[in-house]
């Protein structure tokens, strides 16, 4: 008697027809929008930062802090401390929504779309560098720095091992075993 294999053989066309009807059911369920990458759920669940001056913010704070390495995640939570103290202080909150409009509103005048559209990061350097002197920018600049790099997470994705001043400070401990000092 012989013995057939009932398993589902999966090759490259099975898998991509799999996939394809996936996505479709999935765009059916979501009521047709299927989004890959940033959501604008965590924008609307921020308190005081309104949803579109948060997509808005959210690019402004990875041009000020580039790093390809870290997802949009931990952007996002540095950008919802600021929204925690925005809760507090009515004067940052609207420091921030109107920040946020005035970027907006010099990105069309530079490049007739708003900030989060322009698709070259050349460009929209350049549009931050039109609004530098603003205390909008240095407030943003200034708090992000704080919110985005005091994360654990980002210290294990950036190669930063945590202070060392209990243990003799770095110069005896490597400091310059990490690839990127040696390559800069």
């Amino acid at each position: 008697m012989r013995v057939l294999d009932k398993r589902i053989r999966l090759n490259r066309r099975n898998f991509l027809k799999t996939s394809a009807a996936s996505m479709a059911a999935a765009g059916a369920v979501s009521g047709g929008i299927v989004s890959i990458g940033a959501t604008p759920a965590w924008a609307e669940a921020l308190t005081v930062v309104k949803p579109d001056a948060a997509k808005t913010l959210l690019v402004m704070v990875r041009d000020l802090y580039p790093h390809d390495r870290l997802s949009d995640a931990y952007y996002e939570t540095a950008l919802a401390s600021m929204d925690q103290a925005a809760a507090k202080d009515a004067t940052l909150a609207g420091q921030l929504n109107e920040g946020a409009v005035a970027l907006d509103a010099a990105a069309r005048k530079l490049h007739g779309s708003p900030y989060a559209a322009i698709k070259a990061e050349k460009d929209r350097v350049a549009v931050l560098k039109s609004i530098e002197t603003t205390p909008f920018f240095a407030k943003v600049r200034g708090d992000m720095v704080v919110a985005l790099y005091n994360q654990p997470e980002v210290w294990a994705k950036l190669g930063y091992e945590g202070a060392s001043a209990e243990y003799g400070g770095y110069i005896h401990r490597g400091f310059d075993d990490i690839d990127w000092i040696k390559d800069a």
